[in-house]
């Protein structure tokens, strides 16, 4: 892996770490206003994912020497694009983003930001992000396992999960 890939995978890696304290702080927030988290039981299951996601980046990478293909600038535009897209959606949650699904039954759906055309624009954004940022790296076999099992997880667990909480609220 060469400097400059080292450099996005360690600063991918930052950032979730960073939103992972987001996260954290915004479960406090909304703990102390009421609220309760559903469907905990598939969360280490999204967490052993997106690990398996940078270690499969830094195997193929490292181990199997995968070469970024001539067309990396591509899934590279596309990542940067769900980036703007993840950050948009965060932004637009305020306090009641979080990693986790949580009900605060009195509260009102967020409509705003992308909420006002998409439903799940996060779940969107990680999508693309698992897909792309490994094409990056050319680290294919990565981007294909990856990007299954979180469609797997995402359909058939996370997001009914996520609709039923919704269906709690306002």
């Amino acid at each position: 892996m060469n400097s400059w890939l080292f450099t996005l995978w360690i600063a991918v890696v930052i950032q979730r770490i960073l939103e992972l304290r987001l996260a954290a702080r915004n479960d406090d927030w909304i703990q102390r206003q009421g609220g309760f988290e559903v469907g905990q039981s598939h969360y280490p299951y999204l967490v052993g994912l997106h690990i398996l996601f940078f270690v499969g980046i830094g195997l193929e990478s490292y181990f199997f020497r995968a070469i970024p293909p001539k067309w990396w600038l591509v899934p590279f535009i596309f990542f940067l694009f769900a980036q703007l897209l993840r950050w948009y959606a965060i932004h637009s949650l305020g306090p009641y983003w979080s990693t986790r699904v949580w009900v605060i039954s009195e509260h009102a759906k967020i409509k705003r930001g992308p909420y006002r055309w998409i439903r799940h624009p996060n779940y969107v954004a990680v999508g693309v992000e698992l897909f792309c940022l490994p094409l990056v790296f050319g680290a294919y076999i990565t981007s294909v396992l990856i990007t299954i099992l979180n469609l797997a997880l995402l359909l058939l667990v996370r997001l009914p999960v996520e609709e039923r909480a919704l269906s709690m609220r306002k």
